[in-house]
């Protein structure tokens, strides 16, 4: 019998020599140390410039929804400020005071002997009898008066005229001229004290 030590010797051996067959390095031709660096340059400048544009496009579009934001708010505030003054408009035209003086403008009077009407039998309930203009009741309400303390009665002052100048007196006369330079003179004596 043979062992199966020496086998395993020559598959070892086999296996290295195949693996330093594969492992034997071949030359490499070396590569070109003037390799073109245009297309490298042209790519990292549309790179850089497609950037900056981009960056532009969305600076501009960021600006433009910015002033219709703006543009959309004001018309907001102004439709909102319509809103409310409709609203108010409404309120006002559906006092029921304002309705009752309409009515009364109209010549319409409330009826003092209402009837109603049964849906379901059709029966009439109450005993209508005709509205009249007699019946009317004012639904204005009272003018308000002032009490006394805040309407008090006008206090009239009379001032006396004055004299009218007469007509021999000439405005520059040589009084006048005097009176200006008298006045002239007391300010400069203030001065000449003030200087002392």
């Amino acid at each position: 019998m043979s062992s199966p030590l020496p086998l395993s010797r020559v598959r070892v051996q086999r296996i290295a020599e195949s693996a330093v067959e594969r492992a034997r390095l071949s030359v490499v031709p070396r590569l070109d140390p003037h390799a073109p660096r245009v297309p490298f340059v042209t790519l990292v400048s549309l790179l850089l410039v497609a950037g900056v544009v981009g960056l532009l496009l969305f600076n501009t579009t960021m600006q433009q929804n910015a002033f219709a934001n703006t543009a959309l708010e004001k018309q907001a505030r102004e439709l909102s400020d319509r809103q409310q003054g409709l609203q108010m408009e409404l309120d006002e035209l559906r006092n029921p005071q304002r309705v009752a003086e309409k009515a009364q403008e109209l010549g319409m009077v409330p009826s003092l002997n209402p009837a109603f009407i049964n849906l379901s039998d059709g029966t009439i309930l109450g005993n209508p009898v005709p509205a009249k203009a007699e019946d009317g009741i004012d639904v204005r309400p009272p003018e308000a008066k002032k009490p006394a303390e805040l309407d008090p009665a006008p206090l009239v002052i009379k001032v006396p005229a004055q004299p009218e100048a007469s007509a021999d007196t000439d405005p520059a006369s040589p009084d006048r001229d005097a009176a200006a330079g008298s006045n002239d003179s007391s300010s400069n004596d203030r001065g000449d004290r003030s200087s002392q």
